[in-house]
């Protein structure tokens, strides 16, 4: 895709009025991850220097369209100033003259954050009166929310086709890792799927086979292809009713000429917790109370060979029940290999997904991989193929 970026924009003076993701982790009303604040300063710095009016605007949790005290944005304000090094004007609401006030008391460069957009019905109805009265404060619109790009709603859709629309430097940065990941990416291109269910990741293999040289699956979602291939899970995780389209899937990864690498061996316990015995297994040694819980060593390695052989690797969801030790091994040394593969320029390596990242950061590499997406379901969306609305709004 082809969209307008900001060093081509005319901002001195100008009402930028930027979506921003600000939807933070909270206890007691206070920020316990400002990950998404720190996320927005490039862009809110690059507008405020250009001369900029930035007028932020956000949601936060689900107050499905009416007042709800407790889900205001204006607890951002004071950390988002801290961080900013400059004040923060919040203003009551986002539309009308509470807002009108605020932003029309904006100097050149200076920042305010309305309120919570989801306060009213019509940011999620996408209604074309509340974008028109969202516009009333800006004359260019900026999206830098990627993690909500998924929604047609109103201040990530609908403002984008009232005013000039622009990526901020975030989702700018976003969507051109993700071209290079599927878009245009360096072939030879190996995938990396885990998770514990096939169910919520359908739609998600059914495009990659179709895209991708290799595609490894792991996590507990693998049980089920194995399931699917005759081999005995014992008491594991697998859904078993979803073996014929286990088996569709591998036959349309064969015609499309996609290698599916399967586990070869595994990780086995008893039960799930730290410190308990282990086995590793051959897939016909399952037995009957056996809970496979990791890929085991020898389909490690050749996951590792699999990633030397290719030049661009895109990842989802863990190999194996990683947040509980030992079985982490596996993801862990999956990671480590594609990140020193990614540090030293020999792979383009991209991952995204909740889980995915805090795997990554469990194994200490996620600053190495060359993008880590931190937006959960509009980065699933963008890999099974589908259209994000707040993307295709930018469209020059």
């Amino acid at each position: 895709m082809t969209f307008r970026t900001l060093d081509t924009a005319d901002l001195a003076g100008k009402r930028a009025l930027v979506r921003v993701d600000f939807n933070v982790p909270v206890d007691g009303g206070r920020i316990t991850d400002d990950t998404r604040l720190r996320a927005a300063l490039p862009t809110i710095a690059f507008l405020s220097k250009a001369g900029a009016k930035v007028v932020l605007l956000a949601h936060f949790d689900r107050p499905k369209g009416k007042v709800v005290p407790e889900m205001s944005l204006a607890f951002v304000a004071e950390p988002l100033s801290a961080l900013l090094e400059q004040p923060v004007a919040f203003a009551s609401d986002c539309v009308g003259p509470e807002a009108a006030k605020v932003v029309d008391g904006l100097e050149n460069g200076g920042v305010a954050l309305l309120e919570n957009v989801r306060f009213h019905a019509g940011e999620e109805k996408n209604d074309a009166e509340f974008a028109a009265a969202l516009a009333a404060n800006g004359d260019v619109y900026v999206n830098d929310a990627f993690s909500a790009a998924h929604r047609a709603h109103a201040s990530t859709e609908g403002l984008a086709k009232l005013l000039p629309a622009y990526p901020g430097l975030a989702m700018q940065r976003e969507l051109e890792a993700l071209d290079a990941a599927l878009g245009n990416p360096k072939k030879p291109v190996i995938g990396i799927v885990g998770g514990s269910k096939v169910s919520t990741k359908l739609d998600l293999l059914n495009n990659l086979v179709a895209k991708l040289d290799r595609l490894a699956i792991g996590g507990g979602m693998a049980n089920t292809f194995l399931f699917a291939q005759g081999h005995d899970v014992g008491g594991s995780l697998c859904e078993k009713d979803l073996a014929d389209t286990a088996r569709e899937i591998m036959k349309k990864a064969d015609a499309a000429g996609c290698e599916l690498l399967l586990p070869v061996d595994v990780v086995v316990a008893k039960k799930v917790a730290p410190g308990v015995e282990t086995a590793v297994r051959q897939l016909d040694e399952v037995q009957a109370d056996d809970l496979i819980l990791d890929a085991g060593p020898e389909s490690a390695r050749k996951l590792l060979a699999a990633m030397d052989q290719s030049l661009t690797l895109i990842w989802n969801g863990p190999l194996g029940v990683f947040e509980v030790q030992p079985f982490d091994e596996a993801t862990v040394s999956a990671a480590k290999h594609a990140a020193s593969l990614a540090k030293s320029g020999k792979i383009v390596a991209v991952a995204g997904g909740g889980d995915t990242v805090a795997a990554l950061n469990h194994a200490g590499v996620s600053a190495d991989f060359t993008f880590v997406s931190t937006a959960g379901g509009a980065f699933l969306e963008w890999m099974e193929g589908k259209t994000l609305p707040g993307v295709a709004a930018l469209e020059a």
